[in-house]
């Protein structure tokens, strides 16, 4: 099936796209997957064509323990959050393990708040709703979003 680009939905607003910082591609991790799971193979038939068949079990235990951690990294590793403010709404849509979640609130409402420090958090909050943004971020970073959104709120707000 050939490639298709859908239109470009073309909006007034401001946009932020965060994506936490994975250090492999998913091909990479499976060569490394691959290659640590050969080795510890290749060593457990050794050692058991020595005698050593106690050694078996053992590499089986470490066989899935390195497939759990396989799951869990691939699952996560397309994970982010993305921030859109328009005049009439900031939306806050995050995917985590695949699963999609989307906050809207109105800009004429919301402030941000953005406590400092090691896991400050940016806080989105209009009337009762609270949303968090950006807890992936180092501390920098999220002190340039927590500016840049007040910035967004304020040029579209006031």
């Amino acid at each position: 099936m050939p490639y298709r680009s859908s239109p470009v939905v073309e909006f007034e607003g401001r946009q932020w796209l965060l994506r936490r910082n994975c250090a492999l591609t998913p091909l990479q991790f499976a060569g490394w997957f691959a290659s640590i799971a050969a080795a510890v193979a290749i060593m457990a038939g050794v050692l058991a064509a020595f005698g050593a068949w106690l050694v078996l079990p053992f590499a089986a235990a470490q066989f899935v323990v390195l497939v759990i951690a396989f799951l869990a990294y691939a699952r996560h590793a397309g994970d982010y959050e993305r921030v859109l403010v328009t005049p009439q709404r900031i939306l806050v849509e995050r995917c985590s393990g695949g699963k999609l979640a989307q906050e809207e609130v109105g800009p004429q409402w919301a402030r941000i708040e953005y406590e400092s420090g090691r896991r400050g958090a940016i806080r989105l909050v209009a009337g009762r709703k609270e949303v968090a943004i950006g807890s992936d971020l180092p501390e920098e970073s999220r002190e340039s979003l927590a500016r840049e959104l007040r910035a967004s709120l304020a040029g579209r707000c006031g």
